[in-house]
């Protein structure tokens, strides 16, 4: 009878172990589903946000007043252009790669204070619609990618 029970006992065991490996195969299922599924709500919904957005730039007269008196785009190109003289004439190009980075950075930043964005006008479900699906979306990939076992 001992022998019996212990024969039972192992069953047991040896069903629960294939119980729980169904089960996190499932789960893995599962989560490999929701991830998709909110990768493409997410996706969806932040794409319709980008359609909504209105993107001008004001770049191409000039990029700064000074009283009445505004200083052209194409004088911004100027340190770039000392900084290539620089890089072929000194000895020690040092200083010619920092006028030269510098005039780089001054061009970007010139052209990032020039863009304006605005939203176009759009109705109350549309809004809840985009925003929903992209909190929604995101929601599912953060239970997935964040979730303790």
């Amino acid at each position: 009878m001992a022998k019996f029970k212990k024969t039972v006992d192992d069953m047991d065991k040896a069903y629960k172990i294939l119980e729980d490996s169904e089960k996190k195969q499932n789960r893995n299922r599962n989560d490999l589903l929701t991830f998709f599924a909110g990768l493409l709500m997410f996706a969806g919904g932040v794409f319709m946000i980008l359609q909504n957005i209105i993107v001008r730039t004001s770049w191409g007269t000039s990029f700064y007043r000074i009283g009445t008196w505004a200083v052209p785009n194409g004088l911004i190109m100027l340190p770039v252009l000392i900084g290539i003289v620089m890089l072929f004439v000194m000895d020690k190009k040092i200083f010619g790669w920092i006028v030269f980075g510098l005039g780089i950075l001054f061009i970007l930043l010139t052209v990032i204070m020039s863009v304006h964005i605005s939203w176009k006008t759009s109705n109350g479900y549309m809004f809840l619609i985009m925003f929903g699906l992209a909190a929604a979306g995101g929601g599912m990939l953060m239970r997935v990618l964040f979730r303790k076992d």
